[in-house]
């Protein structure tokens, strides 16, 4: 895949890479959301706090939804179709991913009360700000129609934008609301926890923003509106996200948290992770009665007990040859159903997720 251009100025500076562009474009975009867009004096202070918030919150990640979108775009467009402008345009709305996911986290994170998220503490988490952290999550998603509403308003495809924006926030909403319903605060019990949930719960919760959206949103910008196509996208695109989401489950574990960036606590917070949905298929009558004891507790000693049994199960075992059989099926997919579509598109996904670490 291509992905250096001129860096979207008529100088004749060095061709920058997308993520040089890309990160270049995010402090333009805070810019124009707290010093172009509204002007009234008396909102100085609350504009000075969603600067604060955005950068706090936003650009830490791995990016690679909003990277998606112009790596997207480069594969669908023959190069003299992909203007300067087209190019800012899809960074613009890939940030809106990285907005959109920034969003749906803060959120989460104060209803698991995790403690760290990209290496640093949670945002309300920090000194001072506690439950207004709420409003700021509102603040960055309204942020998000803001930019599209600024920047796409006199595209063709700014509606598709919008509705995806909206759908895809709408499914993830409830891909929560089945991970909260299936683990309330508690209350534990296993019983809930089988492969059909946890499949409902990733396909709404994590696939559709994760890997759909990036796709779908350049796939309209490339002026690709055919349903058929934008099904037979998302067929590859949900696959990869379900085992983007058993990774991740996997990585709250087995992780290193000096890499991931993040404390796991699936064991502790009650979720209905792929690890205790495979472990329940496989374990005895005993193991399940260690399980029911320990899991959803927040000592370090059943925490202990509930790694030990995975380990006893073999599950990093069990998962690595999940990964395998996960990427050959892939490969399936991308076959039967990208026959008018770029393999690349979803390929170059597939090799920033499999085998990673974090």
């Amino acid at each position: 895949m291509g992905d250096t251009i001129c860096n979207g100025t008529h100088s004749k500076k060095a061709l920058l890479s997308d993520p040089q562009l890309f990160d270049a474009k995010f402090e333009e975009l805070v810019t124009e959301l707290t010093e172009r867009d509204l002007r009234d004096p008396g909102l100085a202070d609350a504009l000075n706090r969603l600067r604060e918030v955005l950068n706090y919150n936003v650009p830490g990640g791995k990016k690679n939804r909003g990277l998606s979108v112009i790596g997207s775009l480069r594969e669908l467009l023959p190069a003299s179709q992909l203007t300067q402008d087209a190019v800012q345009r899809a960074l613009t709305v890939g940030w809106c991913i990285e907005m959109l996911q920034a969003f749906f986290l803060m959120a989460d994170d104060i209803m698991d009360a995790s403690v760290t998220r990209r290496g640093q503490p949670c945002w309300y988490k920090r000194d001072g700000i506690g439950l207004d952290a709420i409003n700021d999550s509102f603040l960055v998603e309204s942020s998000i129609y803001r930019l599209l509403r600024r920047q796409c308003r006199d595209q063709p495809y700014y509606v598709h934008l919008l509705e995806l924006f909206n759908e895809t926030t709408f499914q993830t909403e409830f891909g929560q609301t089945l991970d909260l319903l299936t683990a309330p605060p508690g209350q534990i019990d296993l019983n809930r926890f089988t492969l059909e949930r946890y499949k409902a719960i990733v396909k709404y919760k994590t696939a559709f923003y994760s890997f759909y959206l990036p796709v779908a949103s350049a796939m309209y910008m490339a002026g690709i509106n055919s349903e058929e196509e934008h099904n037979n996208a998302k067929h590859i695109l949900l696959e990869m996200g379900e085992f983007f989401q058993i990774q991740d489950d996997f990585l709250d574990c087995y992780g290193d948290p000096a890499v991931t960036g993040k404390i796991g606590t699936d064991i502790q917070d009650n979720k209905c992770s792929w690890l205790v949905v495979k472990a329940l298929e496989v374990m005895t009558p005993e193991q399940r009665s260690v399980l029911e004891a320990c899991y959803g507790r927040k000592d370090e000693a059943s925490v202990a007990k509930v790694k030990e049994l995975y380990d006893a199960l073999q599950m990093p075992t069990l998962y690595h040859t999940y990964e395998e059989e996960s990427y050959q099926r892939l490969q399936e997919l991308i076959s039967r159903h990208a026959q008018k579509l770029p393999h690349s598109i979803f390929l170059n996904f597939a090799r920033k997720i499999y085998k990673r670490n974090k």
